[in-house]
């Protein structure tokens, strides 16, 4: 899901967006919540846009509600 994010990054006229990785398995409460949908994929706020696989659309919509 990281490269997919890199590339959605990078395409041409995409707004920039960070990314932070974060160890799930490290954080016991990140653990019970996410168990077996990671990677999973949280805005700041901590609602989760997609698991398993970057659903590009969905996150295109989301930036552009944004912004």
């Amino acid at each position: 899901m990281l490269a997919a994010l890199e590339a959605l990054r990078s395409e041409r006229g995409a707004p920039w967006f960070g990314i932070e990785v974060v160890d799930v398995d490290a954080d016991p409460v990140l653990e019970a919540k996410y168990d077996e949908l990671v990677p999973v994929l949280v805005d700041g706020e901590g609602r989760e846009l997609c698991h398993y696989f970057l659903d590009a659309a969905k996150v295109r919509e989301y930036l552009g509600a944004l912004g």
